[in-house]
């Protein structure tokens, strides 16, 4: 096989490695060949970043009807988390292909995960009789472990997701992997210090009020 075109020698070298694996020992026969334009990728990435947007929104949808007042909040704080994730993009910079969007959307759901793990344990901390400010500072305190594990644990995959791409040419990996521990380390941020912020403003200033009000916690 010769390669050819405009490619440095390292980048030859890494094409060559990515068609020896998976490759049998038998003959190739050119039977038919055709040229695919670009206009597949751009059809293949707006599809993409389309089901991301209708997947968003649905996240959206479902925090608010299931959590209430917590979900709104959570839901601000998940904007919050793409518009940090869009500006970091944009300063390393990162391409978002294919592989980078599905990073992105993974880490989206994970920060709504974490959202998930603290309101349901400030739901049990108001069932066992604790007030509300007590159960929101019990809640996010208890569920942060979990928080922090599940994130170390992604964060050590795609490290080795990013090894295996950097060193055996799969650039594709090693795309989907930086955009998944950026995500994680954004989401850390957004879902316990940007939701925590929110949660104590509303219940420092609101709290009478919302002890009146149990529906808005879904209790």
């Amino acid at each position: 096989g010769i390669i050819e075109g405009d490619f440095t020698l390292d980048e030859a070298q890494n094409l060559a490695v990515q068609m020896q694996y998976g490759a049998l020992p038998v003959p190739l026969k050119a039977v038919d060949v055709r040229t695919v334009g670009p206009s597949l990728g751009l059809d293949s990435v707006e599809s993409s970043v389309l089901a991301g947007v209708i997947g968003v929104l649905v996240v959206f949808l479902f925090m608010l009807l299931y959590y209430r007042l917590p979900g709104f909040l959570a839901d601000i704080a998940l904007v919050a988390f793409v518009l940090l994730n869009l500006a970091v993009y944009k300063l390393f910079p990162v391409t978002l292909t294919l592989p980078g969007i599905a990073g992105f959307l993974l880490t989206t759901g994970m920060a709504v995960d974490a959202n998930i793990l603290i309101f349901e344990r400030m739901r049990e901390e108001l069932r066992a009789g604790r007030s509300l400010n007590s159960a929101v500072e019990a809640g996010f305190s208890r569920a942060w472990t979990s928080i922090l594990d599940s994130n170390i644990s992604a964060i050590l995959i795609a490290l080795i997701l990013w090894y295996f791409g950097s060193n055996f040419g799969a650039s594709i990996v090693q795309g989907f992997a930086i955009t998944l521990i950026l995500g994680v380390l954004i989401s850390m941020f957004t879902a316990v210090v940007i939701t925590r912020t929110l949660m104590r403003f509303v219940v420092h200033f609101f709290g009478d009020r919302l002890s009146k009000h149990p529906f808005l916690f879904h209790v």
